[in-house]
């Protein structure tokens, strides 16, 4: 999947928080996001958020 900054993603698991909405920061081989309820911030492979995010609804 292609992320550009901005992009609002939903994980299939919860944040600590209880929020499963992320906001995308930066991109790259590691894309940095961030939690849109508590703003904690944290980088993860590429491919390991391909398969821990919900795929879009079309």
């Amino acid at each position: 999947m292609k992320y550009n900054i901005g992009d609002h993603i939903i994980t299939k698991k919860k944040h600590v928080c209880g929020s499963d909405e992320w906001e995308v920061l930066r991109t790259g081989a590691e894309i940095k996001i961030k939690c849109i309820k508590c703003s904690r911030e944290i980088m993860v492979f590429k491919t390991e958020l391909d398969k821990k995010i919900k795929p879009p609804k079309e």
